[in-house]
Order: C-alpha cells, then sequence, then structure tokens
C-alpha cells in the first residue's frame, strides 16, 4: 500500500528508530498465494511442531521467572472477539482501506493465537498494534492517507501483530504453549488491508477477529517480529524460475545486542503471488547448516504460517538462506509489485533482542537446474532494538487477575468464527441462472481468487474452472473425492457433487463421512442466492448457456 510517511510529529528517539527501521518494516506483513492440489477434503493440515516450549537462550530477556511452577486454570484464558463490520463491494472493484479497532485496555494483554476470518474477497490485510493516539480518528474502515498511516509508522509506533495468509478466509496464527504477540496498554489495532471482487455482481464480506489471551503469570517470551524479502526478481516469460537470498543475520544483532546471535525461532508465514510454487527456509552456518526448517509447495488457500515448538534455535548459525520458486506460464516476464506482479517476503516472530530485515536489492542468474533458471544474491541485513514496550510481564500483573478488556458493542456475544449454515433450496436465486452468469458471479469470486481451479499449473482436484470450455471440463470431469456421484448430473442437483460441496457445510462422502465443504478454508459457505442460481441451472438441464 502507498501512502506518504506518518505525519504526526515525533521526539527525537522516535524519529531515530524511524530512520533506522525505514528498510526494515515496510511490508513486514505479507504472507503466502500461488496454485497448489488441494489436500483430501477430509485431510486436517497443520504447520505447528510438536514437543514442549523450548527454553529461551536469553536473547532479548525474554523467559519471566515467576518464582515456582504455576498451575494454569480456566480463568487464566480467555477469548475477545472483534466485528469489524461488512466491506461492500460494486462488481469488479478494488480497494485498500485501512482499519482500526480500539481495545480500552487498561492493562497489557498477551495474545497467544490471532484468528482472522471473513467471507472471501480480502485478498490480504497486515496487522499491527499502535498507541491510541496514533493515526487518531473513529474505529472501522477509514482512508489510510486521510490518517497519515503506513505499515512502516505503524511497526515502529508499536509492534507486528498479524499477518493474512493472501486470500484465506479463515487465518490462524497460533504460537506456542507460554509465546505471546504484547499487546501494551492503552493500544489499538489497525491494520491496511486489500479487497478485491472479481465477479459481475456486488459482493459484502465482514472481518472479525479473535484474541485468545493467556495469563501473564504463563508468559515465556514475548516475541518480536523480522523480515527476509528478495526484491530483485525477473521472472522470465514462461520458465520456472527459484531465487535464493542469503542472509547472514550475525554480524548485524551482535553489534546492536552486544552478544552472539541467539534469535529463537516460533512462527513464520511467507508470501508471494499466483505464480508461485515452492518456498523454503534454511539454516545457515553452525551445527545446522543446510537443515531446511520450513517448505512449503504451491497454494491452498489455507493458513500458511508454521508455528515452531520447540523453536528453532539459531545459536552458533549465521543466518538463513530462503529461496521463492515461480512458475510463470504468462508470455511476459514478472517482476516485483502488487496486481499481477510478484512478492518474495517472509515474516518470523522470533524471541530476539534485535528487530532485523534482510533484503536483496540485487541477485544474479547462477545457473539452470532441471529446467529452472537459479537466481541467488547477499542479504542487505538492517536492525534496531526490540521496542521498549515489548517488556515481560511485571511482578505486578503476574500477581493480578487475568485482565480482559471491555467489548465494543455488538462484539459480547460473538462466536470467534461465524457459524456455518446449510443453503435452503428455496431461496430464490440470483438471476439468470446461467453457466455464464454463474462463472462471472460465482466462480470467478471463490474458486478462481485463490488460483485453486485456475491458472496453468496443477489445479485443485485437476479441476479447472476457468470460462473458456468449462462446460465440456464440467460435464466430462472425473471427481477425484470419495463419491459414486459425478461432479454435475443435469436435472438433479441433489446427486451433483458440485453442488453438495457448496451448498451443505458438511457434504458426505461416499462412505458417509462429512468432507470439506467449498468454498476451501471458508467459516460459511457463498451467498445462497448463488449457489441456488447454481441448484436452478442444473434443475433446468445444465446447459451451456
Amino acid at each position: 500500500m502507498t501512502n506518504p510517511l506518518l505525519a504526526p510529529r515525533m521526539d527525537v528517539r522516535s524519529m531515530s528508530r524511524r530512520r533506522a527501521a525505514a528498510a526494515l518494516v515496510v511490508g513486514l506483513g505479507l504472507c503466502a498465494c500461488g496454485s497448489k492440489d488441494l489436500p483430501a477434503a477430509n485431510d486436517e493440515t497443520t504447520g505447528a511442531g510438536t514437543g514442549a516450549v523450548g527454553t529461551s537462550s536469553g536473547s532479548g530477556s525474554t523467559t519471566a521467572d515467576t518464582g515456582g511452577d504455576t498451575e494454569t486454570t480456566p480463568e487464566d484464558r480467555a477469548t475477545i472477539v472483534h466485528s469489524f463490520g461488512v466491506v461492500d463491494l460494486a462488481p469488479l472493484e478494488e480497494t485498500q482501506p485501512c482499519v482500526q479497532w480500539t481495545l480500552d485496555n487498561e492493562a497489557a494483554l498477551y495474545v497467544q493465537t490471532v484468528r482472522l476470518t471473513n467471507d472471501g474477497a480480502s485478498h490480504h490485510s497486515n496487522w499491527f498494534v499502535v498507541p491510541e493516539n496514533a493515526f487518531p480518528g473513529d474505529d472501522g474502515y477509514f482512508d489510510c492517507d486521510a490518517r497519515g498511516f503506513t505499515e512502516l509508522g505503524a511497526a515502529v509506533e508499536g509492534t507486528v501483530l498479524f499477518a493474512q495468509s493472501t486470500q484465506s478466509r479463515i487465518d490462524e496464527q497460533r504460537l506456542p504453549e507460554g509465546v505471546v504477540v504484547k499487546i501494551p496498554p492503552r493500544h489499538k489495532v489497525v491494520a491496511g488491508g486489500h479487497f478485491l471482487n472479481l465477479s459481475d455482481s456486488p459482493y459484502s464480506t465482514e472481518l472479525r477477529m479473535a484474541f485468545d489471551l493467556i495469563h501473564p503469570k504463563d508468559v515465556e517470551v514475548v516475541t518480536a517480529p523480522f523480515r527476509l524479502t528478495y526484491t530483485d526478481l525477473d521472472i522470465p516469460a514462461n520458465r520456472e524460475a527459484w531465487f535464493t537470498g542469503n542472509c547472514n543475520l550475525a554480524g548485524t544483532y551482535e553489534g546492536q545486542a552486544g552478544k552472539p546471535l541467539d534469535l529463537q525461532l516460533y512462527y513464520i508465514t511467507p508470501h508471494y503471488h499466483y505464480l508461485g510454487n515452492y518456498f523454503d527456509l534454511t539454516l545457515s552456518g553452525g551445527p545446522r547448516d543446510g537443515e531446511s526448517v520450513f517448505r512449503f509447495d504451491g497454494f491452498n488457500a489455507g493458513s500458511n504460517g508454521q508455528a515452531f515448538d520447540p523453536p528453532v534455535d539459531l545459536t552458533g548459525a549465521d543466518g538463513f538462506r530462503f529461496t521463492c520458486g515461480y512458475d510463470n506460464w504468462r508470455n511476459e516476464s514478472v517482476g516485483w509489485g502488487v496486481g499481477d506482479q510478484e512478492m518474495c517476503v517472509m515474516l518470523g516472530l522470533a524471541d530476539s533482542a534485535v528487530l532485523m530485515d534482510g533484503t536483496v536489492g540485487a541477485g544474479a542468474i547462477v545457473g539452470e537446474q532441471d529446467g529452472i533458471v537459479m537466481n541467488e544474491g547477499n542479504c542487505q541485513v538492517i536492525g534496531l532494538p526490540k521496542n521498549d514496550a515489548q517488556t515481560l510481564p511485571s511482578p505486578e500483573e503476574i500477581a493480578a487477575a487475568l485482565y480482559v478488556p471491555p467489548s465494543s458493542p455488538g462484539d459480547a456475544e460473538l462466536p470467534p468464527v461465524p457459524e456455518c449454515v446449510d443453503v435452503d433450496p428455496e431461496h430464490p436465486p440470483h438471476e439468470p441462472a446461467t453457466l455464464g452468469s454463474i462463472s462471472a458471479t460465482l466462480l470467478e469470486s471463490t474458486c478462481l481468487f485463490s488460483s485453486c481451479h485456475g491458472g496453468d499449473g496443477a489445479m485443485a482436484g485437476g479441476l479447472d474452472l476457468r470460462p473458456d470450455g468449462l462446460h465440456a471440463r464440467l460435464m466430462n470431469h472425473a471427481v477425484a473425492g470419495n463419491t459414486d456421484l459425478p461432479l454435475v448430473a443435469p436435472g438433479d442437483p441433489d446427486g451433483s457433487w458440485l453442488y453438495r460441496r457448496i451448498a451443505d457445510c458438511a457434504p458426505l462422502d461416499g462412505d458417509g463421512n462429512p468432507v470439506q465443504h467449498m468454498p476451501f478454508n471458508a467459516p460459511t459457505l457463498s451467498r445462497p442466492e448463488l449457489v441456488t442460481k447454481v441448484r436452478a441451472w442444473i434443475e433446468a438441464g445444465a446447459a451451456d448457456d
């Protein structure tokens, strides 16, 4: 999001931090998208590791001494939920509003899990916590420029909270036990968002955020964000290409912290666009040199961050090597940027005394491997001290009861995730009930929005829902799931697997077991009038119209 620099007046120390952070935080919150086969409909996927939370090595003095063993009770946990309201989009509208939630918190909040849901059309959003007097104005959606909001300014004023995985409808950042993002007293949540309606009909989507809070006595680590980026992208037309950044963090870390690198990595989320098909994070130097700690292939419209429990220990290492891969099936080269261009970014949350940014601004082609153009470059690394407000709980906080801030009007009984309701087959359908209209109003905004059923890469279940030749593919597609139903049975919507998957919250497979509804990774179904339009089209014979 392009905005002017933060306008409010700052003291000398804040300006110094801001100048030091100028290359550090821009785009910190971005996360992953691309194209990939979906997992089996009843598969469960998770990025979390196993084992107990690792003890801190002392990075930033972030391990709390609670004075002995403590017992966690239900009173030590709480969940707070907030709806930011609905964004109404005109047909084919694209917009980039900011949004705000004032917490009115008199005490610090220690957030172990952030959960964001939406009804689609949310391409991505980057979230921060800042003091209440930053970017002043009412809660809800607002024009970013009008308040002088920039992601850089928000990160320097406060800290990074969360980054939405691109196009994900349910996204969860669940940190290991005792590991948190801290929201200091009298802070608020603010974000920059990107909404995109690819359909030919109006679209409405609600953003809802939930925090799982833990008691200060259970806090062991207050995380600090860092970022790795490869900006020098030049992806040749009709080729695959990989871009690898070598990020030596040790020197910058020691220069800022006065001690060798001892970062403990607890969470990462990668980011690329629809041409992306590969991401890898590998340790560089030290006893685990060359060990890949995270690898992701393609895209599944899911929550693609990963937690590490125990953390990845960089003690004795130099830093990281990270790689973004792309399959550019287009007829023109692609570079760094928004829209139809690409990005390569990774956000990390760590036990670290230093905020760090590593950026490859100048790489080079180093060869070719299995037909893939290989690019590589060294990171320029910048660091600055952790924000003074990002401290461990005080003895007074540890001794007190769990603090829960007041709920905003309308939020008190709000569930963290909206309830899914089966579509009533009698709901009046959107008109006209033709395949062309179904493609323009439903498939474009859901199945193709996430690139799951479009593009020249591998598609979910092998099902291509792009407009050209759509009817023939729907009629001839061999269903990959466990069902004897055809994808489309003309005249019989209830006997059509396509309709079952979009109309039922828990459609049943051939063995009577519930499987995942569509859209993938969505808390609810698509708008009922669009779903019953599919029903009406199938009932009328599923013509090629």
